[in-house]
């Protein structure tokens, strides 16, 4: 179950967790008021804009934000790393107004997203992107990602694209979410779930084919059962047997399903799980298992669109998120954020907000694959779930 820990244990995790560190840099610059556009950046191209500096400094880039007055994001939750509330305040903050596209897709449609709006710079083009590791230099190879460093750029810790390409969002380990109202034996193991008392219980929160999270539960799996960072055939395997015992669902598991008792147990990151236990206060009741035979952890990337129809709100929304307030407001949706190290030195994260973060000793120990080993397994899972497993997730 979840463990209250302190700050110091926190900050012990991401010295640990050597995929996602590197040294850590200095304290963020906060993001001043808005003023008028200076006549120099009028005539920029914010879609060539590497930094607040190339823009004339963070108070021509909010002008310019302002002026264009949206903004464009894509698959991201309201109750996702608490992205409502952080779209809220953004959009109050600057006043520009936030269309959020197809909140329930996966990383794929991200990318498919960019790929179909190259020509149309109108409300389905997506500035900005969240998107799983396999993803960022996969977008990147395709020339689909304009290169950004936010001012906190040196206190990001992770295996960040030198040239800003994508960089390291947050950070969570995958549990079980389970209801415990229909769920009376909690599994706690991913092997418990072949058992036939788990028949029609079982689902995924994505089409593994598609989604960062779903297929990260396959490769997950393979671990679980004899593979390797580097073999995930078992994990195929194993949902596999979940499809043929009759356990595994068709349905993805969003907070739709999971609270009307339809996906009974779900293999999910440890933050959506919080937020939904959270969210439905009881009805039902939840529980999130920690799998015993497996300890996964993952992360997300950031990325801004080389097409992105606001160029200026694009880079103004990733200063936003990478200031503290913007980090913090991960925090809150229990997203270990990837400043986390910096300001726990600085003591600007209150412990309230700190306690909500998973145990740090477990994410010390999450296993956590390379951008090259999640790039090949996606690639396996993709060409071989309709062969291997023959369950369509919708």
């Amino acid at each position: 179950m979840f463990s209250k820990k302190t700050v110091i244990n926190i900050v012990s995790f991401f010295a640990l967790l050597a995929v996602l560190l590197t040294a850590c840099g200095p304290a963020a610059t906060a993001v001043p008021a808005a003023t008028e556009i200076p006549a120099a950046s009028a005539k920029i191209d914010f879609n060539t804009v590497k930094s607040a500096s190339d823009a004339g400094g963070l108070d021509a880039l909010i002008a310019a934000a302002k002026a264009e007055g949206e903004l464009n994001v894509i698959t991201l939750p309201k109750d996702w790393c608490n992205y409502g509330e952080l779209i809220d305040t953004f959009s109050k903050k600057y006043g520009i107004k936030v269309n959020s596209l197809n909140p329930d897709g996966g990383s794929a449609d991200e990318i498919q997203a960019i790929k179909d709006n190259i020509d149309n710079k109108g409300p389905q083009a997506p500035d900005v992107l969240d998107i799983g590791p396999a993803f960022g230099p996969l977008a990147k190879g395709e020339n689909l990602l304009a290169p950004y460093k936010v001012t906190s750029w040196d206190s990001i810790k992770g295996t960040n694209d030198p040239d800003g390409y994508y960089f390291v969002d947050y950070s969570g380990v995958m549990v079980l979410e389970v209801n415990t109202d229909i769920v009376k034996e909690v599994p706690t193991t991913y092997k418990d779930l072949l058992d036939p008392k788990y028949k029609g219980q079982v689902a995924l929160a994505g089409d593994p084919r598609a989604s960062n999270q779903a297929a990260q539960s396959v490769y997950a799996a393979a671990l679980a059962n004899s593979g390797s960072l580097d073999n995930i055939q078992p994990g195929l395997d194993f949902f596999k047997q979940l499809n043929s015992a009759g356990n595994l669902l068709p349905l993805i598991a969003n907070s739709g399903p999971i609270g009307k008792g339809e996906t009974p147990i779900t293999f999910q990151w440890s933050w959506n799980a919080y937020a939904n236990k959270d969210t439905f206060k009881g009805n039902p009741n939840i529980e999130v298992v920690f799998p015993k035979d497996v300890n996964w952890g993952g992360y997300y990337y950031q990325a801004i669109s080389a097409y992105a129809p606001h160029p200026a709100a694009a880079r103004l929304w990733e200063e936003f998120l990478y200031s503290d307030e913007g980090q913090l407001g991960w925090i809150k949706g229990y997203c270990a954020p990837a400043r986390l190290a910096d300001m726990t030195a600085r003591n600007v994260v209150p412990a309230e907000l700190a306690a909500k973060l998973p145990d740090a000793a477990l994410l010390t120990a999450s296993i956590v694959p390379s951008g090259d080993q999640l790039s090949a397994a996606r690639k396996l899972i993709k060409e071989q779930w309709d062969t291997v497993v023959g369950l369509d997730i919708k």
